[in-house]
């Protein structure tokens, strides 16, 4: 049995991770139409060329993890058939002027492990660092795993801990401007800070907090935001902010760090939250609501 990974390219193709859970199958792109043949005189280009011989090696009966960008997986599925000749291309991204022929139409035809990673196909598996693939592994679209064994990954995958959302905010920046606009959704009683700007404090040495506000009890409060899992070096940054507005202000705050990773937080972030001065942790959600007009 051999390890392969293919990359999902949720970044171009939006929703195409969805397709793939549905359809039980991976895709690959380079359409025979346009010249990229799997068999015989072809397209030269080394992209395809370095695809068209590793794809040809994948065999039943193997394993395949999906990846997608920033160190992050989708499941592990079982090889079951292949559709990947030229006159079995049946693209996976419908055709349009920018792509004639489609794309990712050469599929690999698998069993999902629903075993394996989080109930919903809605959440995906942040791997932590001690897990993560090679970037000669993650560079290709499709290659083989050698840096970490199917028990490896299969037990990273199986850590709620590592679990998050498949979507998130596209950027901090939008994450903390939601929070200055609706600090009580936070924490009840949080208000804008009454003497500073809402969207950000800026220290003497040109740092700044992403939102300062005050709780109920007027003390000042700190909000970073993360996108992904936090890190120590996050709540190194949040205390050294805390240590700066009790420099310049004379006066404690307290710090809350939202983030977009995982609800189970890693026991060594736990513990390290817990110090003094001791900094909440709090987990956010995406939801979106949609209602018919009348």
């Amino acid at each position: 049995m051999t390890l392969w990974k293919v990359s999902c390219l949720e970044n171009k193709y939006p929703g195409m991770w969805q397709r793939w859970f549905k359809n039980q199958c991976v895709g690959i792109g380079w359409p025979p139409d346009a010249g990229y043949r799997l068999n015989g005189r072809m397209r030269r280009e080394a992209s395809w060329s370095r695809a068209r011989n590793t794809v040809k090696k994948v065999a039943i009966g193997d394993q395949v993890i999906v990846t997608l960008r920033g160190h992050r997986v989708g499941r592990l599925g079982c090889v079951t058939d292949k559709a990947i000749e030229d006159n079995q291309w049946n693209e996976l991204v419908q055709r349009s002027r920018s792509s004639p022929y489609g794309e990712m139409g050469r599929r690999i035809l698998v069993r999902w492990d629903l075993t394996v990673g989080p109930d919903s196909r809605d959440m995906i598996i942040q791997l932590p660092a001690n897990v993560r693939l090679s970037s000669g592994e993650l560079r290709p679209t499709i290659s083989e795993v050698r840096s970490r064994s199917l028990e490896e990954l299969s037990r990273a995958m199986n850590d709620p801990s590592n679990w998050i959302g498949l979507l998130s905010f596209g950027y901090e920046r939008a994450l903390s401007d939601y929070i200055a606009a609706y600090p009580h959704r936070l924490e009840d009683g949080l208000l804008p800070h009454p003497d500073e700007r809402v969207r950000e404090r800026v220290f003497r040495d040109s740092s700044r907090s992403d939102v300062l506000l005050t709780d109920r009890d007027e003390k000042p409060v700190i909000v970073e935001c993360k996108q992904g899992s936090p890190s120590l070096d996050d709540l190194k940054q949040i205390r050294r902010y805390m240590k700066r507005l009790k420099t310049e202000t004379d006066r404690d705050s307290r710090g809350i760090l939202v983030h977009g990773g995982a609800r189970n937080l890693r026991p060594e972030i736990a513990q390290a939250a817990r110090k003094h001065p001791k900094v909440d942790i709090v987990q956010y959600s995406l939801g979106v609501d949609f209602a018919r007009c009348t």
